[in-house]
């Protein structure tokens, strides 16, 4: 039988932290968590839809446990204020899911001047599980949890451009980004691992779902072509975000995910399905890149830690 959320145990003792939970993967995912009765915690840049999606799943769930934090992975300055803000507001926190993210849009940098799709997408989330790991080492079987993607398979490391300064192609920046959110999630692993660190570090991906996140990209670019292959795309390919979401929940609240975990649909190519364990590719298995990133993400962030 497939996986489902209604296997998982009540979370009424969890309290989770996502990142982008505002649109997509990330408030189907809040909404499954919230319905098993788990803390959620919607970190969003944008507060004014944050506060719209909250109420959205509240209609649904009026008993939903819901809070905001304001959130922009493009700022480190934003992300050390949302930690502390976190770490006021809860003791512990069980669950950190490391879900926003911008996918193959034109060259532009975040505030701290990084290529914006790897200061987004991997860097902020390296800081802001830096940040939190004191708070999550007192959670209750406490994890953290990357959202990947397929596009990892066409991503390499370019320690020698990672700003993309010299050469930016959008869908290389956006491959590196989802290699390096595998990369830094089995690093993770390791060095929690070898501290004797009860923390999960698992990462999962959502297959082909069709959420806003493909049409950012052409949106900005103003290509209509771009915009028209990828409605075609989720028409013919595409699962629903409700179902695309099913591999962040398992990763974050089903029994039996252990460190170095990685969960996908169980159809054809991962394209879609229902949540299994499967296996990432090779590169992002490469232990001297995976700390040489490590160590240049602290460089970049000014957050050291596990190091």
């Amino acid at each position: 039988m497939p996986w489902t959320p209604d296997s998982l145990p009540d979370l009424s003792d969890r309290t989770i932290v996502l990142t982008g939970a505002n649109s997509g993967i990330g408030w189907e995912a809040t909404r499954h968590l919230a319905t098993r009765g788990a803390r959620v915690v919607m970190a969003c840049r944008n507060q004014e839809k944050g506060k719209d999606a909250l109420a959205r799943i509240l209609e649904q769930l009026p008993t939903a446990r819901l809070e905001l934090a304001k959130l922009d992975l493009g700022s480190l300055a934003s992300i050390r204020a949302c930690a502390e803000d976190l770490k006021a507001r809860f003791p512990r926190i069980d669950v950190l899911v490391n879900n926003a993210g911008i996918m193959a849009i034109p060259r532009a940098l975040t505030e701290d001047g990084f290529e914006v799709q790897l200061g987004t997408n991997h860097l902020g989330h390296f800081a802001l599980t830096g940040l939190l790991l004191d708070t999550l080492q007192r959670g209750e079987a406490p994890r953290v949890v990357s959202v990947a993607s397929l596009a990892h398979q066409m991503g390499r490391i370019d320690f020698d451009d990672l700003m993309g300064e010299r050469r930016y192609q959008k869908w290389a920046a956006y491959g590196q980004s989802k290699l390096a959110n595998l990369l830094f999630t089995y690093e993770l692993d390791r060095r929690l691992a070898a501290r004797g660190i009860g923390i999960v570090a698992a990462a999962c991906h959502p297959g082909y779902s069709s959420t806003n996140l493909h049409g950012v990209g052409p949106e900005q670019a103003k290509s209509a072509i771009a915009g028209a292959f990828f409605k075609m795309g989720h028409v013919v390919f595409g699962m629903s975000a409700e179902q695309g979401a099913l591999p962040t929940v398992y990763a974050a609240a089903a029994p039996g995910v252990v460190g170095g975990d990685y969960v996908g649909p169980d159809g054809l190519f991962e394209v879609w399905g229902y949540p299994k364990k499967v296996t990432s590719n090779a590169a992002s298995k490469d232990v001297a890149v995976a700390s040489k990133l490590w160590e240049a993400s602290e460089r970049l962030t000014g957050v050291e830690w596990l190091s």
